[in-house]
């Protein structure tokens, strides 16, 4: 039997902004949380999918075809694997994030924002 998961308990120990820590996994998938403020990296993730649930705050997902959505809290979005996303935080937004295993934290971006998997399970 695993044990429950408390999301806002899970978020309080977050301290830094596009950190995301992992907080269970569901087979080939890890659920994480993270919190975010400003403007992320504009990336991609060639083969894998990526879910953004929002608990509180905003989140503005940005596409490379200009278009754009915004997520308020409860709501989520699926970003296609291979499609270019810049996420942004106009004021602090908590996330929930559901993502396979092997989705590199700034897909086929490296910059000081980026974390590994072992930063992300610690």
């Amino acid at each position: 039997m695993s044990p429950s998961i408390n999301i806002e308990a899970a978020l309080a120990g977050i301290t830094e902004h596009w950190s995301p820590k992992v907080v269970g996994r569901v087979n080939d998938q890890y659920v994480k949380v993270a919190k975010l403020l400003g403007q992320f990296v504009w990336h991609k993730h060639d083969d894998e999918d990526e879910l953004f649930q929002v608990i509180r705050g905003r989140l503005r997902i940005q596409f490379e075809d200009g278009s754009e959505t915004t997520l308020s809290p409860g709501e989520f979005c699926i970003v296609p694997r291979g499609v270019m996303h810049n996420p942004v935080a106009d004021e602090e937004c908590c996330i929930l994030l559901i993502e396979t295993v092997t989705t590199k934290h700034t897909g086929d971006v490296e910059t000081p924002m980026t974390r590994s998997i072992e930063q992300q399970l610690a």
